[in-house]
């Protein structure tokens, strides 16, 4: 989900099918279109002697109105942080708006400098994590790149040891792979931040934004109703976030970078941070952007990533897939940028002096929820799905500058005879 100026809608007609009455229909595949992706790479984490191994794959999304468009997501790997082998940064950042590519290649460039240059990082990492987020936002607002109704959510993971710090502004999501007997359960790292939750609604409600389905706002149905159910039942038309007297920026998100315009009515920049401490049976952790789980459930991708010795084979089925269900449900996809990342090796053995004992049993989750100031300890959670439609219109495609790492091609179905083989860029 995004804002109403950032991709191509896909639920209403242009002006040239509204004059036949008939949605526009998909077109037929004519090819098929290459994905690349970054080789295998480890990491050791010497202070509990395991390593991280990992994988990650980009793939830009098909608009038929805008052909040219470049791939609004971005993302960042970062080892050894601050020249510490036991720190790593793991990020996924997925632009919108017009300028979408730019604020998403700036966020990922400077959020991982901030946490880099801080040097206060391993003493309060909470704080580290919160001062990067909000001082990005601020250099966002006062660039060259027009951040007015363009921005980018931020799905991070900083490994400290044992440790992970999931930072989160926006609608995409980390899911982890947690061993429970003979089953592999999904655990969400991230919570959506869109008005479909209580909180979050109540919070930019405060702020004056006005919440409204599209359908809302045109008329169609009862404004006053603001019960919109989940994403289940609602995910094609999902409540959004619109200044008191104007038809923007419709936003179906609410903390975002960038969006300076949105910032006004509550869409904040202020992560919701998740402490886990890693067991030996967490087997695996996923950095996504929503093109992946706008078809996916968490549990969905972290089976389909369990079925595969190699997160390179993980990100290709994960990514193929969700985009063959883009197109079997649209007439587009969504831009699709997944990184999968495996633990290797962490057990009791394993644990530094000083920390001699590993608890194999259910992890426990410390959520810090910024913009109240206040933190809770919870359950983990078994993984819920959503099914989230943009509502953009690009007009414009964005300079999006890329540098090759890869491994070989891997080939999913396209719609598109011409589109070039997407590229990575690796922070």
């Amino acid at each position: 989900m995004g804002c109403v100026h950032g991709k191509c809608c896909t639920r209403y007609p242009s002006s040239s099918d509204a004059d036949s009455g008939r949605r526009r229909e998909k077109r037929p595949y004519k090819c098929k279109y290459i994905l690349t992706q970054r080789s295998l790479e480890l990491v050791p984490v010497p202070s509990h002697n395991f390593t991280l191994q990992f994988s990650v794959l980009t793939q830009h999304g098909y608009y038929p109105d805008t052909v040219e468009r470049e791939n609004q997501d971005s993302f960042c790997i970062k080892t050894q942080l601050q020249g510490n082998p036991n720190i790593h940064f793991f990020g996924v950042f997925d632009g919108h708006g017009q300028y979408g590519a730019e604020c998403s290649n700036f966020v990922k460039d400077r959020l991982v400098e901030r946490l880099a240059n801080d040097t206060t990082l391993l003493d309060d990492p909470l704080k580290a994590y919160n001062s990067a987020f909000l001082a990005t936002n601020s250099e966002l607002h006062d660039s060259e790149i027009d951040d007015t109704m363009s921005g980018t959510t931020a799905i991070t993971v900083l490994v400290v040891g044992d440790t992970l710090y999931v930072a989160n502004v926006g609608d995409s999501r980390a899911v982890i792979a947690v061993k429970d007997g003979d089953r592999i359960l999904a655990e969400d790292l991230s919570e959506d931040q869109t008005p479909f939750r209580k909180d979050e609604y109540e919070r930019v409600k405060l702020c004056g934004a006005r919440v409204l389905s599209v359908d809302q706002v045109e008329g169609l149905k009862d404004p006053n109703i603001q019960n919109w159910g989940d994403e289940y039942s609602q995910g094609g038309d999902p409540p959004r976030l619109w200044v008191p007297d104007g038809m923007y920026p419709g936003t179906a998100f609410t903390r975002s970078v960038g969006d300076s315009t949105a910032e006004k009515i509550g869409v904040i920049a202020v992560p919701e941070i998740s402490v886990v401490r890693l067991t030996c049976n967490h087997l695996f952790f996923v950095v996504a952007s929503d093109g992946v789980f706008e078809f996916l459930s968490s549990r969905t991708v972290v089976n389909m990533a369990a079925e595969y010795a190699d997160p390179r084979d993980a990100c290709a089925a994960i990514a193929g897939e969700s985009y063959k269900l883009w197109l079997d449900n649209e007439n587009r996809t969504d831009d699709i940028t997944i990184i999968i990342v495996q633990i290797k090796g962490l057990s009791n053995s394993g644990a530094s002096a000083t920390d001699n004992e590993v608890d194999c049993g259910p992890m426990l989750m410390k959520s810090i929820k910024g913009s109240f100031d206040t933190s809770s300890v919870s359950e983990p959670e078994e993984t819920y799905g959503s099914v989230r439609t943009d509502f953009y219109d690009t007009q414009q495609s964005c300079q999006h500058s890329v540098s090759m790492n890869r491994s070989a091609a891997i080939v999913v179905p396209s719609p598109m005879m011409h589109q070039r083989p997407s590229q990575l860029d690796v922070g």
